[in-house]
């Protein structure tokens, strides 16, 4: 098995620099297209067979050093005995946003694998057939809640931050039930066969890092504590739009962080002292030339040199109009030129 991410993940020297895309199976793909014309966005999570042929997809076609279970990190919180649904244009919507102690009551922490056994199925699969490594994941806490207050996405998250300021004990409330569930969750993901774990902080990076510190941080730091107490694999920590949080994310107890686009990697580095560093290129940057392209890539691998370990990846997920070739002229770069260094 290629194991050249994983090795980078725990700061060993490589070959060359390994890469995966964030959302690197999804729309962007014909081939996901093909397979998700014929089910609902839910139903292909849910279907073990579908979710791992399209987990392999960008695998087969690009050479990717790792692949990353297909799911969405909404259904555990579906699990909690939420209504979820997913609208074309709207995203996720929580029909009953909870918003009040009752409705934090009536949330379960559920058992994975009585609820949620295709992901653990999915994994199995993936693993008895996969040659890189297999990275399961889980939505952070703070992310996760601001879905279940807001009802879905938000551009303020009014709601989110009116509880934490104004209802900070029903806040709380919520946030040890979600912790609970996504920290069973990803120890499953463990039992089933994950060779890595990432954990999405979505929407961290509006918070300040006084709140981030106090509302969030100790979630994440929770999680992760309980995975070390069961498995030693690597735990990555994206917290997205969270360069003002850095160092704040250095102590949550990961082994790789991963950084988005709006801080130069070489600064990421710099910042994440003792961590392997994940990024961070801007997703539409793969809309360069091809000389441009790969100049940026040549450009970020010099800065990332001195980098603990360095995982290339986009600083967010890939966007649906990239042309796939452009895909495979991101990927080829990064292995030719970081070998030649």
């Amino acid at each position: 098995m290629n194991d050249t991410f994983l090795q980078a993940c725990r700061g060993s020297r490589t070959a060359y620099t390994p890469v995966w895309f964030m959302r690197q199976a999804g729309r962007y793909l014909p081939e996901y297209q093909k397979v998700r014309g014929k089910v609902s966005f839910l139903e292909l999570c849910k279907t073990p067979e579908l979710a791992a042929e399209v987990t392999h997809q960008p695998i087969d076609l690009f050479g990717f050093d790792a692949a990353i279970l297909f799911s969405d990190i909404l259904i555990p919180m579906e699990a909690m005995n939420l209504d979820l649904a997913f609208h074309e244009g709207k995203g996720p919507i929580f029909a009953n946003p909870i918003r009040d102690q009752r409705g934090v009551d009536e949330l379960i922490v559920p058992d994975p694998d009585e609820t949620m056994p295709f992901v653990m199925e999915t994994i199995r699969l993936l693993r008895s057939s996969l040659q890189v490594p297999l990275i399961g994941f889980a939505g952070a806490p703070f992310t996760l809640a601001t879905y279940l207050i807001e009802g879905g996405s938000s551009k303020v998250f009014l709601n989110t931050k009116r509880m934490m300021f104004q209802a900070p004990e029903l806040y709380h409330n919520l946030m040890a039930k979600i912790t609970a569930c996504t920290s069973k969750y990803l120890q499953a993901q463990v039992r089933a066969g994950a060779q890595a774990l990432q954990m999405f902080d979505s929407w961290v990076g509006i918070l300040a890092p006084e709140d981030y510190k106090e509302f969030a941080l100790p979630y994440v730091q929770s999680i992760i504590a309980d995975l070390r107490a069961m498995t030693d694999i690597p735990l990555i920590y994206f917290a997205n739009n969270g360069s003002t949080l850095t160092d704040l994310t250095t102590t949550a107890g990961a082994d790789v962080l991963g950084f988005d686009w709006r801080l130069p990697i070489g600064e990421a580095v710099r910042r994440a002292g003792n961590h392997a560093v994940q990024g961070n290129i801007d997703p539409i940057a793969l809309f360069l030339s091809q000389a441009k392209l790969e100049a940026r890539i040549q450009s970020m691998l010099e800065e990332a040199r001195d980098a603990k370990g360095y995982i290339f990846n986009l600083g967010h997920g890939i966007l649906p109009q990239t042309p796939p070739e452009q895909v495979r002229i991101a990927v080829d770069a990064v292995h030719r030129l970081s070998a030649q260094a």
